[in-house]
Formats: structure tokens, C-alpha cells, sequence
């Protein structure tokens, strides 16, 4: 642990205080995913087959038999989906309402990836401003040496101003790639949230559409 905690020291000794920034930037990051990879869980994201089961329920017209589908689904979107199944009617307004209800559903997925998408955008420009930092640094030493440059004190120089470069990308990199995947499973969230508007307030169509001409007189 001592020699951890030493060698963690060193390197932000090396970096300095760039380099402690964007490691604590990486530690934000970290707990941010790991948050909302918990919320996610929780919220059943990506565990759709009751809902579409439901759904299909309903577009055959067998809305008792969807809302007991409904309300057994573990996903965060069943009570909007009991919510629209039990609705009467079929009005603009109606249908307002439930999107805005979807919508929020799908905001309070996507609280946090503001600042996740701000680390990924900002870790590797700080880690950038931190190499020309130390670059400056590196100069100005050559300068002072005047003609007794040392060039393997100048290359330590340079790679410890690289340095912090290698670790603003190594902090945005896997942020980014992150949080794309946490945006692709919301779209689906965002998906399935509306088609249980539309189905909702057009159930049954699907078995009226099924149903040949004149079949109902018979």
C-alpha cells in the first residue's frame, strides 16, 4: 500500500497538478457510470419482452390480458404503459400528455451523460494545455542552458510534458465510448416509450386490420 501510494506521488509529481486534475476527472467519471449503470438496473433498461408482449396484447384487442402483462414488467416504462392502456379515447390532448410523461421517463435516464459528455470533451483539450505547459517549461530550461544543453534532461523534459496528454485521452476515450452506449440503450428506452403511446391509443387496430372486409356483418 506504501508503495502504491508512493508511486502514485511520483507520477502526479511528474504531471503535476493537470495530471491530479484529470485523475480526479477519471474518479468522477468512474462513479458516474457506475451510478448510472446501477439506475439502469434498476429501471429494468433493455428488458422489454413483457412490455412488447403487452403491446401486442393490446393491438389485438386483448386489453385485459395487456394490462396484466403490463403490470407485471419490471421495466421503468410498465406505468406509463397501464397508464395509457386504462386511457379513454384517443384525443390530441391525450396523447400530449403521454409523451410528456414518456418523455420525462426517458430525461431521468439521461441525467448525468451532460457531464459525462463534458469530461469526455474536456479531458484530452486539459491534458493538450498541459503538454504546451510543459513544453514552455521544457524551452525555457534550453534557453537558460544556453550552450551547455543537455539533451537527455530536454527529452525528460518533453515526455513528461507529453505525459499529460497520454492521460487526458486515456480519461476520454473510454468516457466517450461509454456514454454511446449508454445513449444507444436510451433510444431504444425512447423507442419503446413512444410506440406504447401509439398502440395505447390505436389498440385493437391491429385486429380490425387483420379482419377481412364484411367479416363483422356476417
Amino acid at each position: 500500500m506504501t508503495d502504491t501510494l508512493g508511486a502514485l506521488q511520483g507520477f502526479l509529481a511528474l504531471g503535476g497538478p493537470v495530471v491530479a486534475l484529470l485523475l480526479a476527472m477519471s474518479v468522477l467519471a468512474l462513479t458516474l457510470v457506475l451510478v448510472k449503470l446501477w439506475q439502469f438496473s434498476r429501471a429494468g433498461v433493455g428488458d422489454h419482452t413483457a412490455l412488447l408482449g403487452a403491446l401486442d396484447q393490446a393491438d389485438r384487442g386483448g386489453v385485459t390480458a395487456a394490462l396484466q402483462q403490463a403490470g407485471a414488467a419490471r421495466n421503468h416504462l410498465a406505468p406509463l404503459a397501464v397508464l395509457a392502456l386504462t386511457a379513454e379515447g384517443s384525443s390530441e390532448a391525450l396523447r400530449a400528455r403521454l409523451t410528456g410523461l414518456a418523455e420525462e421517463a426517458i430525461a431521468r435516464l439521461q441525467s448525468g451523460f451532460r457531464l459525462l459528455d463534458s469530461i469526455a470533451q474536456v479531458a484530452p483539450l486539459l491534458g493538450l494545455f498541459g503538454t504546451v505547459l510543459g513544453m514552455i517549461a521544457a524551452f525555457q530550461a534550453l534557453q537558460q542552458a544556453g550552450a551547455n544543453v543537455d539533451p537527455a534532461a530536454l527529452a525528460g523534459g518533453i515526455w513528461v510534458a507529453l505525459l499529460t496528454t497520454a492521460v487526458g485521452l486515456g480519461v476520454a476515450m473510454p468516457a466517450a465510448l461509454v456514454l454511446t452506449w449508454f445513449e444507444a440503450r436510451v433510444a431504444r428506452e425512447a423507442r419503446l416509450a413512444m410506440q406504447i403511446v401509439d398502440v395505447a391509443l390505436c389498440r385493437g387496430l391491429g385486429q380490425r386490420a387483420q379482419t377481412p372486409p364484411g367479416a363483422e356483418n356476417d
